[in-house]
């Protein structure tokens, strides 16, 4: 089952058709769409049809139960290797292992990427890593040298997840249940936010830590960020990512730096 979708209305399909699909579905671009594939049975071909209208629907071959798996593929980002277990790492690179069986990130999209390639360019202190998901960037933290590294999330699944993922890669991270906008949360020395646009923007308003990395937004956007000053923005694939640091912590990031686009 097969439905195609503008690109500009992809990540919102990607989290529906997920909540059908969770053990994961093919990615195929096509010029200003992209197409979502998954194996459902009947009735999840139901649900996906409310959800999108129009679907193709064929049969697959034996051993479809694995195909999914040659769409998570690893990536390297900041000096880390970031991939599912399945996959060795090369030897020697310190690796992040993320199980993308569940819905919470990978690590391979562009806006997980960006960000750990500002953390690595950051001094080391203390990480919140606020709207986790899976954990993956908290663990690219401590992998890079952040500590103590603390990660939250509203929805209780996403905190098990993020649980699990530190567990597996025997990570130091403290994950707790937290609404970024509305709990108290822990003081850290950077903040690290690949969410929603305007939650970003709410949680800068609270100053949770002199220095934010944030993304989850394309490159033509930005978040709106009085009291902050952007020092550094990567590029990557459309999507962006910002270091932005506090009007009291001056050069704590190291200075303004010009943008970077990757390929």
């Amino acid at each position: 089952m097969a439905v195609r979708v503008p690109r500009d209305e992809a990540e919102l399909a990607r989290a529906r058709l997920l909540e059908l699909a969770p053990a994961g579905f093919e990615e195929v671009e096509a010029g200003d769409t992209l197409e979502l594939a998954a194996y459902l049975e009947e009735q999840g071909e139901d649900l996906v049809r409310a959800l999108f209208g129009q679907v193709s629907v064929s049969s697959v071959e034996p051993g479809w139960e694995d195909r999914w798996r040659a769409f998570h593929r690893p990536v390297v980002a900041g000096g880390l290797w970031l991939g599912p277990p399945w996959e060795p790492p090369p030897a020697g690179m310190s690796a992040v292992v993320v199980d993308p069986g569940r819905a919470f990130g990978t690590g391979a999209h562009p806006t997980t990427r960006a960000c750990v390639e500002l953390l690595a360019d950051l001094e080391r202190g203390s990480c919140l890593d606020a709207g986790c998901g899976s954990g993956v960037l908290a663990v690219a933290a401590v992998r890079l040298g952040f500590e103590p590294v603390v990660a939250v999330d509203l929805e209780p699944e996403a905190v098990e997840v993020a649980r699990a993922t530190a567990r597996l890669n025997r990570a130091r991270v403290e994950v707790r249940r937290a609404d970024v906008l509305r709990d108290e949360l822990p003081p850290a020395d950077v903040v690290v936010a690949n969410i929603e646009l305007a939650v970003v923007e709410g949680l800068l308003a609270r100053s949770p830590a002199r220095v934010a990395v944030t993304s989850g937004y394309l490159s033509d956007e930005g978040p709106r960020m009085p009291g902050w000053e952007r020092a550094a923005r990567v590029e990557l694939e459309g999507w962006a990512a910002d270091v932005l640091l506090a009007d009291r912590a001056g050069s704590t990031a190291g200075g303004n730096r010009r943008a970077r686009s990757f390929p």
